[in-house]
């Protein structure tokens, strides 16, 4: 008997059946549980720029069902010639679809494939079926995982199961996240195609060429398979310091940076880059093919996204900001934003920790994040965390109305004001507290903590980074919140828009690795503790509450050091100290 050690399967049904055929299926990937399994069917040839629009007009959609009869209904996408990182093809005729099962054993699919006016965000899925593919299907066996460490295929997918924190399928851990929010603008990267240089703020990435594993050779692209290198190192270094998390805008077409989006340029990259301009600022959006996307760039993002699982880095998609959250469809849902969410959905879902952010301080109505959050769960196969973010001062008038069973909501990004970090606290003990009383428990993060001018400033300006940590790490963890994302404020070197060395910040990167630490070397249950309020003038944050056993557990921050006595209730205790500056105890 030969035993098969390839990484990869890869298995052509057309070939078994003795035939080729239109609509053949190709099944590629590692055939376990959390890993990423790839469908690719040969289809209609059609391109980025052509008619039918093969993003709007075609609706491919896998549904997946184990034998234990849980279901998985995947929106899939069109692929060029399914080798477009490396190709940078902007037509073909393959079709794709990915899924990542969380249950080993035989699962099943079956395609519909639907040819038709707005077909792919019909939700009836109407229009005539394209027969040499629709109704296809098939079967294949899932063993469990063989990874482990920090990978996330060791663990699981991420899944919200109404606590304010997030809990791996796999492991039934739950996950604190602490990492970065800049730049924003990370995928304004020179070896992204399509991508242009407005304003010259693309990068390069660098200072992390050094920082490159030959181990993720595997996932560079380019026609000589050596691009990708800086960026996959900048992620490998965040990993290595033990963050867990970054974020990225997707859409930022007149925004802040307006060089990071997954559409198609309907002018060409100069006329676009010359939109920065005083005369024609804020028209980038009249140079972007609406409903059309860049094939190549997407399986490009794709690449570090798949990197990002390995490490075990969490993402944050960061679906547009205030500038253009009314570029679609004036702010509502329409053909462009479903079209714009459906096509990331299909490509990047599969990804087992993640969270849909709708945009950074949206001015959308409440009804139309109502409207766009509903889509995101009905088109999301796993349901993933859906979260918006908005200023400082607005958090009433937004989060509000988004209570409870007002929405599908299931976590708040916050953003504070204030440059020692002074409002993190409150802010998130309040929603926390708040999103408990009205029935559905919220995911509460703080991913702008600081103001826009300083937040996190680098280590040659402030090495202590002591406001940072007290006041923002360790209150936001004390509020019972799920983590945080450091920005990176404009006024300072290696800025929210301009950083390229993660470095510059490695002394606070230090400090919460400590933090993140502390909870999983003590196993704190922090999903059964509360924030207990304390008099402000002890310089006391606690948690408090009691385990799945019945065991009384008690978590107190000294923000100041010193000495103090808890009143506890009898019994025997055992107990824990650390020093959150240097790590001493832990």
């Amino acid at each position: 008997m030969k035993h098969i050690r390839s990484r990869t399967v890869l298995l052509t049904l057309a070939a078994l059946l003795g035939s080729t055929f239109a609509g053949a299926a190709t099944l590629g990937g590692e055939l376990k549980t959390w890993h990423k399994i790839t469908l690719t069917f040969d289809g209609p040839m059609a391109s980025e720029k052509g008619d039918p629009n093969p993003f709007l007009d075609y609706n491919l959609t896998v549904t997946f069902r184990h034998q234990n009869g849980t279901v998985y209904t995947v929106p899939g996408y069109f692929a060029a010639d399914g080798n477009a990182a490396v190709t940078s093809a902007t037509s073909g005729d393959q079709w794709r679809a990915h899924f990542a099962p969380g249950a080993a054993g035989q699962w099943n699919w079956k395609v519909s494939f639907r040819q038709g006016e707005n077909a792919a965000v019909d939700a009836s899925r109407t229009g005539r079926a394209w027969a040499p593919l629709d109704g296809q299907t098939g079967t294949f066996e899932v063993s469990p995982s063989d990874k482990s460490g920090r990978d996330f295929r060791a663990k699981g997918r991420l899944e919200y199961v109404g606590e304010h924190y997030l809990r791996f399928a796999g492991t039934g851990e739950y996950f604190l996240k602490c990492g970065v929010d800049a730049p924003e603008n990370i995928f304004a990267y020179d070896d992204f195609d399509g991508t242009p240089n407005k304003g010259d703020r693309r990068k390069s990435w660098a200072p992390h060429a050094a920082d490159f594993d030959s181990a993720a050779s595997d996932l560079l692209w380019g026609p000589n398979r050596d691009k990708g290198k800086n960026l996959l190192g900048a992620i490998n270094y965040l990993a290595s310091e033990g963050l867990n998390v970054f974020s990225f805008l997707t859409f930022n077409v007149d925004g802040d940076d307006g060089n990071v989006f997954p559409h198609i340029l309907s002018s060409g990259v100069a006329t676009y880059e010359a939109s920065q301009g005083k005369a024609e600022k804020g028209t980038g959006w009249n140079h972007v093919h609406h409903t059309r996307f860049d094939v190549s760039k997407l399986e490009q993002w794709e690449r570090v996204f798949e990197y990002a699982d390995r490490m075990g880095m969490y993402l944050h998609f960061k679906m547009g900001e205030t500038e253009v959250d009314q570029k679609m469809d004036g702010g509502g849902l329409g053909i462009e934003r479903k079209v714009y969410t459906r096509e990331l959905i299909a490509r990047f879902s599969h990804h087992l920790a993640l969270n849909w952010n709708m945009g950074e301080e949206n001015t959308q109505t409440t009804r139309q994040l109502q409207d766009w959050a509903q889509y995101l769960k009905d088109t999301d196969p796993y349901d993933h965390n859906i979260v918006v973010h908005t200023y400082p001062n607005k958090h009433d008038e937004v989060y509000a109305p988004l209570l409870g069973g007002k929405s599908v909501l299931t976590g708040l990004s916050i953003q504070t004001s204030n440059p020692e970090f002074t409002q993190v606290h409150a802010a998130v003990k309040k929603w926390v507290r708040k999103s408990a009383a009205a029935g559905k428990k919220w995911i509460v993060a703080c991913d702008e903590p600081g103001d826009a001018q300083h937040a996190l400033i680098t280590d040659a300006e402030d090495p202590e980074h002591d406001n940072a940590r007290k006041n923002a790490l360790w209150g936001v963890i004390m509020g019972g919140g799920a983590g945080l994302e450091w920005y990176f404020g404009y006024n300072h070197p290696h800025s929210d828009l301009t950083c390229q060395d993660f470095r510059s910040r490695q002394a606070m990167w230090a400090q919460c690795r400590i933090a993140l630490g502390c909870f999983s070397a003590y196993g704190v249950p922090l999903h059964r503790l509360s924030p207990t309020d304390l008099p402000e003038e002890t310089g006391i944050w606690l948690l408090a509450g009691a385990s799945e056993r019945g065991r009384e557990w008690r978590v107190a921050y000294f923000k100041n050091g010193g000495t103090t006595t808890l009143d506890l209730p009898e019994g025997e205790y055992g107990y824990g100290w650390i020093n959150p500056r240097t790590g001493e105890g832990l």
